[in-house]
């Protein structure tokens, strides 16, 4: 069964490289690395589909072309049942962790993270791999400084990673990429420790 790696963000343009779109930048940085055909529209899974393969395990990688909220629509025409959802790994931003960070789970809830609830409703099961991708910005010691207030969250969510941040991004996007290829090779457990352990 094929593994799918899924990069949550919204399409166009003017999202492009905004704190949401960070799951998505991470599994373009896959693609890119592991050699894989160009991503192409699956009108059916309402998606840019690449298909290829990690260390000879066939993968799907996807990024929905539905706004960040209707994730699930995608998803539920590539995951067909609760056994294929544990193939499945999501990599998505996650406002609870500071830029710099990434944490794998399995089997966990969304944390209020639209589009992670959208595809939980679609595929009917939490029990999928998620790799979170902080975005928030940290105090020196470390500490999350999380926007507050609805206004503040949706301009820092949309809003561009700046070129302090850059630097910092890359290494996570690194580490979130290559995350997501230990899972589809070595499985949860392996993936996991990499990831919690950056």
């Amino acid at each position: 069964m094929a593994v799918v790696i899924i990069g949550l963000g919204n399409p166009g343009g003017e999202y492009a490289k905004t704190r949401h779109n960070a799951g998505r930048m991470a599994v373009e940085l896959v693609a890119k690395q592991e050699g894989f055909d160009e991503f192409k529209l699956n009108k059916a899974a309402q998606a840019l589909l690449a298909k290829g393969d990690i260390d000879g395990v066939n993968t799907t990688l996807a990024l929905p072309e539905t706004m960040m909220n209707l994730s699930g629509k995608s998803v539920m025409a590539l995951v067909k049942s609760k056994k294929a959802a544990e193939k499945l790994v999501v990599l998505r931003d996650d406002l609870d962790l500071p830029l710099g960070t990434i944490k794998m789970t399995f089997g966990r809830g969304s944390g209020g993270h639209k589009g992670v609830e959208s595809i939980m409703r679609a595929i009917k099961t939490k029990d999928f791999a998620q790799i979170k991708i902080g975005i928030s910005p940290a105090t020196p010691k470390g500490k999350v400084k999380k926007p507050t207030g609805e206004e503040k969250v949706v301009k820092h969510v949309i809003g561009k990673f700046s070129p302090k941040e850059e630097p910092v991004l890359k290494k996570m996007l690194k580490d979130a990429a290559e995350a997501a290829c230990i899972f589809a090779v070595d499985g949860i457990e392996a993936a996991t420790q990499f990831a919690n352990t950056k």
